[in-house]
C-alpha cells in the first residue's frame, strides 16, 4: 500500500488491521498510527509530493509483520532492540523518544534500517490451546464451585 504524507490515517489503518483479530486492533492500531505519523511528519516532513509505503504480513507462525517506508533522509539515532532493563518512559522535557516508547510496549520486534527510513514491526499472537481434557476440567470445575 502505498499514500502520500498525511495525518488523517484512519482509512489507512482500518486496511491495515483488516487482517488482525478484534482483541489486538485497538494496541496494535496505536502503534502503527504512531509509526504511521512518524513517518510523514518526521520523515517525509508532510511533503505531499512524498509518499510512504506499507507492507503488511500474516507470517506462519502465527504473527504479523509490517515494513513501513518513508522518503526522509533518516535520522541519527535509534533504539534498534527492546531493552528489558530500561522500560522507563522518557522524561517529561525530553523532545522525543516516547515514539520509541509505545512502538517497543506494543511490538515484540521494532527495527530501523542503516538509513532509518525503513521501519519493520512485528506481533506475535499468543494462541491458547484448549484440549478436551482442560476445557471438561475448567468446566466441571465452575460447575462445582456453583453447586457449593
Amino acid at each position: 500500500m502505498t499514500f502520500t504524507s498525511t495525518l488523517y490515517l484512519f482509512p489507512v489503518l482500518d486496511l491495515l488491521l483488516t487482517e488482525v483479530p478484534d482483541e489486538l486492533k485497538p494496541e496494535i492500531r496505536l502503534g502503527l498510527q504512531e509509526a504511521l505519523v512518524n513517518a510523514a511528519k518526521h520523515g517525509n516532513k508532510l511533503d505531499p509530493s512524498k509518499s510512504i509505503i506499507v507492507q503488511f504480513f500474516v507470517n506462519d507462525n502465527d504473527g504479523y509483520s509490517w515494513i513501513i517506508s518513508d522518503q526522509g533522509v533518516g535520522f541519527t539515532s535509534c533504539n534498534n532492540h527492546k531493552n528489558p532493563t530500561k522500560k522507563k518512559f522518557p522524561p517529561d522535557d525530553s523532545e522525543n523518544g516516547r515514539g520509541f516508547y509505545v512502538l517497543n510496549e506494543i511490538f515484540d520486534h521494532v527495527y530501523w534500517d542503516q538509513k532509518r527510513t525503513q521501519l519493520k514491526l512485528s506481533k506475535q499472537v499468543k494462541k491458547v490451546k484448549i484440549t478436551i481434557f482442560s476445557f471438561l476440567t475448567l468446566f466441571l470445575s465452575s460447575f462445582k464451585s456453583k453447586i457449593y
